[in-house]
């Protein structure tokens, strides 16, 4: 393969959703090839089935077996699920649970493999999906087991206003509080830290943390979490050289715009950070995982049963989510550039300390 094509993988996620048609829309522009080759991992049974019920004109997949046979100027497709496969949109069903697992582990696979150089995955129905082989809340998890280190993954949203990331996942909001520990905080901000100088290129990034209960806590009328857990774990990263301020009552941070003064917003639960995200950019949206040794982006949303094959839902989130793992990519091939050569760091610094870049 041509040694400056970026390859993307694409998991086509739940058939009886939406994910076909945000795949099928973004990439039925023909200038998505100018920038990176695209490689469907699904059905190209299904596929057919999605671009007629859409009517999308002007779409061809190249229909392939392995990622060794892909044309690198063409929208490919990898046949990786039983071609038997039916569609029933609007439902949640076991075959398409089944599905969705098939391609997303012949994704990985590739991934592992550096066939790939990034995976963008469309959204799952996290209880088809459970098997045997799959009993993880999500893809943060499943990739986590895959492809992370000695620290955690970590569910970073991001758009072109913010980047919100989470401490506790997918997880019951009455086990947040015995979840959190010091230690976790203080390993989710060294990845979150790293992560915006790696992927986004920011050289000393700002940091601002939120506290888990209502006004921060109120000095431990509220709860002693603020006190006992999240200060010492700020303390610990200021040791590290690590920009973590807080904690924030989250209402207000939010609410008075403050989070424009940082890099990133290291919030302590799943909805305390998307709500206000979500609220801001739910077209948008990108869901980032950090903390990898690979690059998984997605779109914010889910399978959006409802409106599947209603040819209504917006692409925008998923075009979004093919660019930042673009871009992402370029920004660790600099990253690995500048430490042969640290001159450069100044003058791309000066361009990225100003926000994300979403196109």
């Amino acid at each position: 393969m041509e040694a400056d094509k970026i390859i993307i993988g694409i998991t086509h996620g739940d058939i009886n959703g939406i994910g076909y048609e945000v795949i099928l829309k973004t990439l039925s522009d023909p200038r998505m090839l100018e920038t990176f080759v695209p490689v469907i991992y699904g059905s190209p049974k299904v596929a057919a089935y999605h671009r007629k019920n859409l009517d999308i004109q002007g779409l061809n997949l190249n229909i392939v077996n392995t990622i060794e046979e892909i044309n690198l100027k063409r929208v490919n497709i990898i046949s990786c699920v039983d071609d038997e496969i039916k569609v029933e949109l609007g439902s949640s069903t076991e075959e398409a649970g089944k599905a969705a697992y098939d391609a997303l582990e012949r994704a990985t696979a590739d991934l592992a493999k550096g066939a790939l150089h990034a995976i963008v995955t469309a959204p799952i129905n996290k209880k088809n999906i459970q098997s045997a082989s799959f009993k993880f809340p999500g893809h943060t998890e499943y990739l986590e087991q895959k492809f992370a280190g000695d620290t955690p993954a970590l569910m970073m949203l991001v758009n072109d206003v913010m980047r919100v990331a989470v401490v506790t996942g997918h997880i019951p909001v009455d086990k947040i509080s015995k979840e959190l520990t010091e230690k976790l905080i203080l390993d989710k901000l060294v990845v979150l830290n790293a992560s915006l100088k790696k992927d986004f290129s920011i050289v000393r990034p700002r940091i601002a943390v939120l506290g888990l209960n209502p006004h921060a806590g109120d000095e431990g009328v509220i709860g002693n979490e603020e006190k006992t857990v999240i200060v010492p774990a700020l303390k610990q990263a200021e040791k590290l050289g690590i920009v973590a301020v807080g904690p924030y009552p989250a209402d207000g941070f939010f609410g008075s715009g403050n989070f424009n003064k940082f890099d990133a917003v290291l919030a302590m639960y799943h909805d305390q950070g998307l709500i206000p995200f979500k609220t801001v950019s739910m077209d948008t949206g990108v869901n980032f995982t950090a903390g990898l040794s690979v690059i998984r982006t997605s779109p914010d949303h889910g399978t959006a049963y409802d409106i599947a094959g209603q040819n209504i839902a917006s692409e925008e989130s998923f075009r979004q989510a093919l660019y930042l793992a673009y871009d992402i990519y370029q920004s660790r091939v600099w990253n690995a550039e500048i430490s042969a050569n640290p001159l450069k760091i100044e003058q791309r610094s000066e361009r990225h300390e100003r926000g994300p870049r979403v196109e």
